[in-house]
């Protein structure tokens, strides 16, 4: 039986230090950044989706001990898992895991480690059902709860069902961090390859209260006269 010891010993195999000092740099683990405290082995995600998918069948208890390891690879590696045992599963276990996944969101605790599983899990099971748990994550203090509900709407939009999108962007709005402030401009930017218009007609709403990282975002794909404009403040 696989433990969640043999899975680090795996992924400890792959990490060297060069990747470890690149990776600490760039998820901000320095003092008072958003990722201070993070540890790493220096795992690349490429890596740690091969030791995921070689170890897709390990329990629940397994999965618990490698979310809550110190190591940020090792959590990510739990939510792969996670995400390839929830493409496979039944109505009945998706319910499951997901309310796995939302039991322990506090240790889904950075950007990379939302963005690789939230709607994959928590948007797609809620595709055909209320999406009020989002709104409830939007409320959270936990920053990261923020980005789980809007990150989520990902799989709506997919679909070419934006409203939640639009609902939770305009909650979202005023949240103090940056990290939020893109995650709702990327949403509202793959919205808008839905119905160009009506982001158009959101922005344009909205463009003088909106954080300039989110308004940035979400009008990458206008011409260029038309993202100067909105730029303005006038």
């Amino acid at each position: 039986m696989m433990t969640h010891h043999n899975i680090i010993c795996q992924l400890q195999a792959y990490g060297t230090e060069e990747k470890r000092q690149k990776l600490m740099y760039f998820f901000k683990t320095g003092k008072s950044q958003y990722g201070e405290g993070d540890q790493f082995l220096g795992v690349t995600v490429p890596e740690i989706r091969k030791v995921a998918k070689v170890n897709k069948d390990v329990s629940m208890e397994v999965l618990e001990q490698l979310l809550y390891s110190k190591w940020h690879e090792v959590r990510l590696c739990a939510l792969l898992i996670l995400v390839l045992q929830f493409e496979k599963a039944d109505e009945a276990h998706r319910q499951t895991l997901v309310e796995f996944y939302l039991a322990h969101t506090s240790q889904i605790n950075n950007w990379d480690l939302v963005d690789l599983s939230a709607y994959y899990i928590l948007g797609t099971y809620l595709l055909d059902k209320s999406r009020e748990r989002l709104y409830q994550l939007a409320k959270s203090p936990l920053l990261w709860d923020n980005r789980i509900a809007i990150v989520s709407t990902y799989a709506f939009i997919r679909k070419g069902d934006l409203d939640d999108t639009y609902a939770l962007s305009t909650q979202l709005m005023h949240h103090p961090h940056d990290l939020m402030h893109k995650a709702v401009g990327w949403m509202l930017r793959e919205a808008g390859k839905k119905d160009g218009e009506r982001l158009y007609k959101y922005i344009d709403k909205y463009r003088k209260e909106m954080p300039r990282t989110m308004l940035r975002y979400a009008i990458e794909k206008f011409p260029a006269d038309i993202r100067q404009r909105l730029m303005r403040r006038d």
